[in-house]
């Protein structure tokens, strides 16, 4: 069905006729700016990794994802190849540079420059979403509510700008936990009253695409640490071996998400008859950790090659586990909430036991980082192998244990799915 409007010499809007919406060239030009800030956060992480150096990794990775998805949800209402719109990517490109090039000293001296480009970023463009989709009533709403929320949460990250310390980081966590509750919460303002999520129907397809496109992004950091790093020293057996355990950890995690579960969640997402419920929970929500543990993964390969031969410490087990920790479990939701089945992937939640007594293995011999690193990257490869020979092979597609609630939620989503009128 098309917008009113939409398609026309004057709207912004996509023209949406129920089939695939191409990405744009100025959208992927608009995600080089990300790339920069996937290297500043793993950077980041390298030199903060104590305990207020974790929730500070944190406010920065929720802060930058944030910025980076609604911008898919605006691309994917708006036209890019409107000048009005690319115009308007550019800009938010200009802010998202400031963004990332403040990283380093967030939490220092460039507190301000981050908050003000990020504050700008968020709530300017929400204002203008909401004037230039007028046309469509419920899209503009809901445009309006959502930068009434970025305006509440504005004065807690400038708050945090005129304190330091823990005093910032408190200040940060609030205004980023306002931010991520509005959507759960329909973006409910008293006197607007709240959205629904056919106020943000989407093309299936375009926001499944464009997720796929920043896991290759932020997979892409990891392989360019590797190389970097395997590039600036000696080519020994040694440093060899632990390029190519990297390289293929790598490689695994492209495989866990890309081989089954990016085709069937972009055709669940694009059949459903709410595309808005699943983009905002499976794309927006569950897309944060498998990113956010490829970030740590790519930090650990640049630790891994600096050192593969000495004793695996708790920072570079916690990194790398915990890194692909975060990215299965990602994983295992997302592929659960796009399958139409109820239960969670049994070679993922396996993947996870088996990381658990790695885990344990590690912080009681220890050995070598290089061990690790290889055992971590062989139980990737199970997980992987796993999945395609269930889908592939032959063999029968298993789950594990989930809540009756769950079972119920996902077959009410199936329902949904299976009742959407053809396009």
């Amino acid at each position: 069905m098309t917008a009113k409007g939409a398609g026309t010499a004057t709207s912004l809007l996509r023209a949406s006729h129920g089939g695939h919406q191409p990405v744009g060239f100025a959208e992927l030009f608009f995600d080089l700016v990300y790339v920069f800030a996937i290297t500043q956060l793993s950077h980041f992480w390298l030199a903060h990794h104590d305990a207020a150096g974790v929730l500070q990794f944190a406010i920065l990775f929720l802060s930058i994802w944030w910025a980076w998805i609604f911008m898919v949800w605006t691309t994917n209402w708006l036209d890019p190849d409107r000048a009005k719109v690319r115009l308007m990517i550019f800009l938010v490109m200009g802010c998202g540079l400031v963004i990332s090039a403040a990283v380093p000293q967030a939490f220092g001296a460039r507190a301000l420059p981050f908050v003000g480009a990020y504050i700008a970023l968020q709530t300017l463009r929400c204002l203008w979403i909401a004037w230039v989709t007028r046309e469509r009533p419920g899209l503009s709403r809901n445009m309006l509510r959502a930068a009434i929320w970025f305006l509440f949460s504005a004065p807690f990250w400038l708050a945090g700008v005129w304190v330091t310390g823990a005093n910032r980081t408190l200040f940060w966590l609030a205004a980023i936990a306002i931010e991520y509750v509005a959507p759960v919460l329909l973006f409910h303002v008293p006197g607007l009253g709240k959205s629904t999520t056919s106020d943000f129907q989407v093309a299936g397809g375009h926001m499944a695409e464009r997720c796929a496109l920043f896991i290759i992004i932020a997979l892409g950091e990891g392989i360019l640490l590797t190389g970097a790093t395997f590039a600036d020293q000696s080519w020994t057996p040694t440093s060899i071996a632990a390029f190519a355990v990297a390289l293929f950890g790598s490689i695994a995690m492209w495989w866990v998400y890309f081989d089954i579960g990016m085709q069937r969640a972009s055709d669940h997402i694009a059949q459903h008859a709410d595309s808005g419920r699943v983009a905002r929970y499976a794309y927006t929500y569950l897309h944060m950790p498998i990113c956010a543990g490829i970030v740590l993964c790519a930090a650990a390969d640049e630790m891994l090659l600096a050192h593969p031969t000495h004793h695996a410490e708790p920072l570079f087990i916690g990194t790398l586990l915990g890194g692909i920790a975060l990215f299965l479990v990602g994983t295992m939701f997302f592929k659960r909430a796009t399958s139409g089945r109820p239960w969670l992937p049994l070679s993922h939640g396996v993947g996870m036991l088996l990381l658990l007594l790695l885990a344990v293995w590690g912080l009681l011999a220890p050995p070598s980082a290089l061990a690790i690193a290889a055992a971590s990257a062989a139980i990737l490869a199970i997980v992987a192998l796993w999945e395609w020979g269930s889908h592939n092979g032959g063999w029968r597609e298993r789950g594990f244990w989930t809540p009756r609630w769950a079972v119920r939620r996902a077959q009410m989503a199936q329902q949904a799915a299976d009742t959407k009128p053809p396009a």
